[in-house]
């Protein structure tokens, strides 16, 4: 079995340990591996060890890897999931299945009048900055209600749900604390009557913290590849 397989077994047997302290279904949380400056031989060696869905964050990168990976196009899914600047939107919507980055509805716009008419809706996500963290992107706590209900209805898009990126913390209980602010606003929007199913929170550090908070999906990157030589 090779270290990437041996790291990706680790990685579920966390995923499922968390999911039943939480009391939920081991299959109620997926893993999206985050290959961002790995190499596309490594994304195939994690699709052989039953890997099938990747994050990636800068574009060039990613679609050169897309390409070089295309034999694989029917069996992988492709997620971007780092800052989306608008110059980039074509890409993301005709390249990717997901985008977990959306902040603002002017990227949301562009997505939807960019996605390629011969492929399902492109999967959204609404990333928050809850913390209010100057450095990371986001739709403020203020702004996301009224944000989520413009994002669900544009064409070619499908809200699936909300992302996040707290700040780091020491603690479970700190790290739960963060994720639990975006798993009420989550459960606010569901509530209004949105029909989300997605909440994309937790990564190699507090997986098990997102996931005793409702996350749904998990984005794991150093601890499945090893560590990064840059960011």
């Amino acid at each position: 079995m090779s270290a990437i397989a041996n790291q990706l077994n680790t990685i579920r047997q966390r995923i499922a340990k968390a999911a039943r302290v939480a009391g939920r279904s081991e299959n109620a949380v997926s893993l999206l591996a985050v290959s961002k400056t790995f190499s596309a031989e490594m994304i195939r060696a994690a699709y052989a060890a039953g890997q099938s869905s990747f994050g990636e964050n800068y574009m060039q990168e990613a679609l050169e890897k897309i390409k070089a990976l295309a034999d694989l196009r029917g069996q992988l899914e492709w997620h971007f999931i780092g800052p989306l600047q608008s110059n980039k939107t074509k890409s993301a919507a005709t390249h990717f299945d997901w985008v977990h980055s959306v902040d603002r509805l002017k990227i949301a716009q562009r997505l939807s009048e960019q996605r390629p008419i011969h492929l399902p809706p492109l999967n959204i996500c609404l990333q928050v900055n809850l913390s209010g963290e100057a450095s990371k992107s986001g739709a403020s706590a203020a702004d996301a209600v009224s944000l989520a209900h413009a994002l669900a209805i544009l064409p070619r898009l499908k809200l699936r749900g909300l992302m996040t990126i707290p700040a780091p913390t020491d603690t479970l209980d700190a790290q739960r604390l963060a994720y639990r602010k975006v798993s009420e606003l989550f459960a606010t929007l569901r509530n209004d009557g949105l029909a989300l199913d997605t909440l994309s929170a937790g990564m190699s550090a507090d997986l098990e913290a997102a996931i005793l908070e409702d996350a749904t999906l998990v984005r794991i990157g150093s601890a499945i590849f090893g560590t990064r030589v840059r960011d």
